[in-house]
């Protein structure tokens, strides 16, 4: 099998999804209703607010890269 017919299938499975996925999920060809939890921008705001006013109470802040911060005993090869 060529290049060409492996792009072009790819990029046609692709395409297939797309339009599958567009169907069910935008145009609700098997019915159904998208919920207000998802369609409305206030109920994610005051979500977002929810998240951000709940206090921080299991620990200390998580570091993200610990290598970077420094606080950590090098041994060098001639102890």
């Amino acid at each position: 099998m060529s290049a060409p017919k492996i792009i072009s299938a790819l990029a046609g499975s692709f395409v297939i999804a797309y339009v599958c996925d567009h169907l069910m999920a935008d145009k609700k060809i098997f019915g159904g209703t998208t919920p207000k939890t998802v369609a409305e921008k206030e109920w994610w705001e005051e979500t977002d607010k929810k998240f951000q006013a709940w206090p921080r109470t299991a620990g200390p802040p998580v570091v993200m890269n610990p290598i970077s911060r420094q606080n950590f005993i090098v041994k060098s090869a001639d102890n």
